[in-house]
């Protein structure tokens, strides 16, 4: 598996090349902002279309890094759902896939600005839920310590061997860790962004998903 390990108030955890958080020590695999149903609600909403392959894409690599990991306990940070409407629209193929991943293992879909109410797929569905000194939510808290959240789908752009690359990453601090967004249709917002850039501490490092995980200083 292609991971890069870091320690993270006092845990060893594990970024996953695919966005994916895994923590060994609690057997817990977490994922933020899958967004499944994307085309589904942008045709609905806008009338615009994209493939609608976006849920077909994003489970497979989610049921691949369930495999791998064996993990006894999955959380999934937030806009799970591109908006609650999106849960309905699921097709009976996707609805089984979601509960044969759900089967034998603890499910917690932590509520996100797009899906703020339960969904009817199983699982538990919380606010926030913390784990050894670790608490998980959508949107990182100004006052927060100790946190793993999601929501601003954090890019970095950076030189490397003379050429520019953009990349989905990790962002981390002495206080919180923000995931990349793990859907197949999800944009980014750049480390260099007011909204981001303030939120991390001086010292915060971002980590570059990909075949390769690196950690490099956050571009500021």
């Amino acid at each position: 598996m292609n991971d890069l390990t870091f320690t993270f108030a006092g845990h060893t955890l594990r970024a996953l090349g695919s966005g994916a958080l895994w923590w060994p020590d609690q057997s817990l695999l977490c994922v933020s902002d899958l967004h499944l149903g994307k085309s589904e609600r942008l045709a609905r909403r806008s009338g615009l279309t994209l493939p609608p392959y976006e849920n077909r894409d994003t489970l497979a690599r989610l049921s691949s890094d369930i495999a791998h990991t064996q993990a006894v306990t999955v959380i999934c940070l937030g806009d799970s759902f591109d908006d609650l409407a999106s849960t309905q629209c699921l097709n009976e193929a996707e609805r089984l896939q979601i509960a044969a991943l759900q089967a034998g293992r603890r499910w917690i879909w932590i509520e996100g600005n797009h899906d703020p109410g339960p969904v009817d797929l199983g699982g538990a569905h919380l606010a926030e839920h913390s784990v050894s000194g670790l608490t998980f939510r959508h949107i990182a808290h100004p006052d927060g310590k100790t946190e793993i959240s999601g929501h601003y789908h954090p890019k970095v752009r950076l030189k490397l061997r003379g050429r520019s690359i953009s990349r989905p990453a990790f962002l981390l601090d002495k206080r919180r860790l923000i995931l990349p967004a793990y859907g197949t249709y999800t944009g980014g917002l750049r480390s260099t962004q007011a909204a981001v850039s303030e939120l991390m501490g001086v010292d915060a490092m971002a980590i570059l998903i990909g075949t390769h995980p690196q950690m490099v200083p956050m571009p500021r």
